[in-house]
């Protein structure tokens, strides 16, 4: 799965918005470290940066186009290529931000209090994932996937899973002195149903792109956006607006 920093940063505006609300939530404090895991193009870390001016921040991501683009964005701090399934860190932080990148990974029981423990003491990790699984957008992609002349290749993709709000603050509050969470659903304005496929090739579109070759992308896509056309009715003005509904954490140590 190859990420690119330009298509997901079409929609940055849209997409920097949830993470202005999660580390706003963040309480003031002295901060001296903080990470930025999963940092995209670095619209998450350069938001991290601003409200810790004084903290020493850095970003890692696993792709080297996005870690790239963050390093031209942000020439002032440090990014690294990185896996935060396997990220073993040498100090502890003060803040861990996770904007829209732990729902890649599986096996959030054991990860999730992982990341906290790399907190130091009274530390905060702050967590946003989309909350979207059973939205028309995510379950078109998996109906047309099984449906069309590429279902042998893409027909049995899964994402890994993702939990309730009770689990979350379950997990995390066994292991956490303090923890927060809520849900928003954000109602985003896009320029019809082709704007909604652009959204979503540049995230929940990826594994199945991936697979397809040029001539299969482009079909899969079309197939895609016809139903996506249907599921999201364009307003008189030819606006569509997407529902998108995202989970918040922010979990004291």
């Amino acid at each position: 799965m190859t990420w690119s920093a330009k298509q997901y940063s079409a929609f940055e505006n849209e997409r920097t918005r949830p993470v202005r609300d999660l580390v706003a939530a963040l309480p003031s404090q002295d901060v001296r470290v903080a990470v930025d895991l999963g940092c995209g193009p670095g619209n998450s870390t350069e938001v991290l940066a601003a409200r810790f001016p004084d903290a020493t921040v850095t970003g890692l991501d696993s792709s080297e186009d996005m870690v790239a683009a963050a390093r031209k964005r942000l020439p002032a701090l440090n990014f690294d290529v990185a896996d935060i399934g396997t990220w073993a860190p040498s100090q502890q932080y003060d803040v861990i931000l996770a904007n829209a990148s732990l729902q890649w990974l599986p096996d959030h029981a054991t990860l999730y209090p992982q990341l906290l423990g790399k907190l130091a003491k009274g530390g905060h990790l702050a967590i946003q994932t989309p909350d979207n699984l059973e939205e028309p957008a995510h379950r078109l992609a998996r109906e047309t996937a099984a449906n069309g002349p590429w279902a042998g290749k893409i027909g049995g993709i899964k994402h890994p899973p993702r939990h309730s709000a009770s689990f979350y603050y379950e997990l995390l509050r066994e292991h956490g002195s303090h923890v927060d969470v809520w849900r928003t659903t954000y109602m985003h304005p896009l320029a019809g149903a082709a704007a909604v496929v652009e959204w979503f090739k540049g995230s929940a579109l990826l594994p199945y792109l991936a697979q397809l070759d040029a001539d299969e992308s482009k079909a899969f896509l079309a197939s895609y956006q016809a139903a996506i056309a249907d599921a999201y009715p364009a307003l008189k003005d030819g606006t569509v607006l997407l529902p998108f509904p995202r989970l918040f954490i922010v979990a004291r140590r």
